[in-house]
């Protein structure tokens, strides 16, 4: 792969800030990250980096950023955990604006790779409804009955990308993000997620000498999470690779979230009274990833447990409260 100027779309975002530190760490030097937030907003933000404040959703913004890149990675996506993703349907789906106009852009400027992030989110929903989940294969996809509205917009770009392949001859490559999580990520506001936000309820609970802590859904619920650094792992590999279709990326380490609340318990060294709110947005009752298809084609799997990515996670969290 040619290392010209690679761009990096959402690079102000939690997986996309750490993609630069790690393309940095990597050695590469033309590096241009963009994001639609303020700099001030930014996880992480680099000066060695040519850092632009663009909407994405824009075409002409689009080819002002991938003019002269020659690799694209699309991490930008209006988007966060599941109490945003289930009241903000109509934004999650207008990113599909952000996908569409980068591949044109990245058709146009005949950019040699160009990797999009999609999400188990695509999965159809019947293949969801038992917290004893059967992971889920690439194949489970269709018939499609994915999340409504970021689900479907994460398919649709998926079906994009293919056929910008097909069409037009355009290098594209997408991996299918189960859960990721780690340190430099949305903790609070609305748009966190899972492990991010117990973390965040056990220290202020621990703080405060309030010793509760409320759950969305009975805590029954099934997921798998990924650190962050086996995300960028795979990531490079699949951007590399001759894996044309869609491929999962994620842990295969099943918890419910009640035990997912014991491991951050474990951590803080503090035992919390747990309401459950069954009205909250909970999502599906169960989801894992089969990485069958990725172990085989390419060798990755996971090396961070579960446990260990919560405690450097934890950690993090405990300073941004602490310094708050």
């Amino acid at each position: 792969m040619d290392s010209g100027k690679i761009l990096v779309c959402g690079a102000g975002g939690f997986i996309g800030g750490h993609l630069v530190a790690d393309l940095l760490k990597r050695g590469q030097t033309d590096l241009r990250a963009v994001d639609f937030k303020p700099f001030e907003h930014w996880y992480q933000r680099f000066p060695n980096v040519e850092n632009l404040q663009l909407d994405l959703q824009d075409k002409a913004s689009c080819e002002e950023a991938t003019r002269g890149t020659s690799i694209v990675y699309n991490l930008a996506a209006d988007m966060g955990g599941m109490g945003f993703i289930e009241n903000n349907r109509a934004l999650c789906m207008l990113s599909v604006l952000i996908n569409t106009h980068l591949l044109m852009a990245a058709r146009k400027f005949a950019v040699q790779r160009y990797f999009y992030a999609s999400s188990a989110c695509v999965y159809a929903a019947d293949k969801q409804t038992s917290p004893d989940v059967v992971a889920l294969k690439e194949s489970d996809a269709y018939p499609a009955m994915p999340e409504d509205g970021y689900g479907w917009e994460k398919l649709f770009s998926e079906r994009m990308c293919r056929h910008f392949r097909e069409d037009f001859s355009l290098t594209t490559r997408v991996a299918r993000y189960h859960n990721v999580y780690g340190p430099h990520g949305t903790y609070d506001g609305g748009r966190e997620k899972a492990p991010a936000a117990i973390c965040r309820k056990v220290i202020q609970a621990k703080e405060s000498g309030r010793h509760e802590i409320e759950i969305w859904g009975d805590g029954h619920q099934t997921r798998s999470f990924m650190y962050i650094d086996d995300c960028l792992r795979g990531t490079q590999a699949i951007l590399a690779s001759e894996v044309v279709e869609p491929i999962n990326l994620g842990s295969s380490e099943l918890v419910t979230i009640n035990g997912l609340v014991d491991i951050v318990e474990s951590i803080a060294g503090v035992k919390l009274k747990r309401t459950y709110n069954l009205k909250a947005p909970k999502g599906v009752n169960g989801r894992n990833s089969d990485n069958t298809l990725i172990k085989k084609l390419l060798g990755w799997e996971p090396g961070v447990r579960l446990r260990e990515g919560l405690e450097k996670t934890y950690r993090w969290i405990y300073d941004q409260i602490s310094n708050g």
